[in-house]
């Protein structure tokens, strides 16, 4: 992502930016002010996709009115972050997505990890991709980032573009996601072919097995959903 000023100028129409203008000195003299502005930004700002080209249906992509948001947070300064927790809370998708957003630019330690771990536990996937930025990289234990990749797989968020990855896969999330797998595989259904990015950073030998032998199950949609799962390890190789 390029400087958020600078996408934001070629996006957004002058009458938007000069409203922003004004938000961000309103905010920065009284941080409580994000509590009207914030709402607003989408209406008035815009809520296209930031770059230009960008598949609107994309989770992972950031919007006008996230970009927006950023700014006016950064404006309010020290002030932004009393005003997190309410903004999160009773804002809308967009709203929550904002804050999100947010968070690797405000210099607020830990203190936002209950935002990351509330959007995590929603099924709202653009809330999902949006927690699981660089804050959540840097912030996140282990263990808590395994769980949020195997949340990402379960509802449907795209994870080769996670912040993180591969670097932070771990052994246990390789082998948890490959149980994931067999599971699917038993049932006869699919995943995408991405998780054997995770997989194959540390293969779980019993696990692969266990898919492998699949193959050989007197069921036709498990043998047949064995035979795509290591297609698509193939396809990574």
């Amino acid at each position: 992502m390029k400087n958020l000023s600078e996408a934001l100028e070629a996006r957004a129409t002058p009458e938007g930016l000069e409203w922003l203008r004004e938000a961000q000195a309103a905010v920065a003299a009284d941080p409580t002010a994000l509590r009207t502005k914030f709402p607003m930004v989408g209406r008035k700002v815009g809520r296209g996709t930031l770059e230009e080209g960008a598949d609107p249906a994309d989770v992972h992509a950031w919007t006008v009115d996230d970009a927006a948001r950023v700014l006016l947070l950064q404006a309010a300064g020290a002030g932004a972050e009393a005003e997190l927790a309410d903004l999160y809370r009773f804002g809308d998708a967009a709203e929550r997505r904002g804050v999100l957003r947010a968070l690797p630019f405000l210099d607020i330690g830990d203190r936002g990890l209950g935002l990351v771990d509330d959007a995590i536990r929603t099924n709202d996937t653009r809330l999902i991709a949006a927690a699981l930025g660089p804050y959540a990289t840097e912030h996140l234990s282990d263990a808590q980032y395994d769980q949020a990749i195997i949340k990402c797989v379960f509802v449907g968020v795209p994870i080769t573009p996670l912040d993180g990855l591969p670097e932070r896969v771990t052994p246990d999330a390789s082998r948890m996601l490959a149980a994931f797998v067999l599971e699917r595989v038993t049932a006869g259904r699919d995943l995408p072919a991405e998780v054997w990015t995770v997989i194959d950073k540390y293969p779980p030998a019993e696990e692969i097995a266990a898919i492998e032998a699949t193959l050989n199950s007197p069921y036709e949609d498990r043998r047949a959903a064995a035979e795509r799962a290591l297609s698509y390890r193939s396809q990574q190789v």
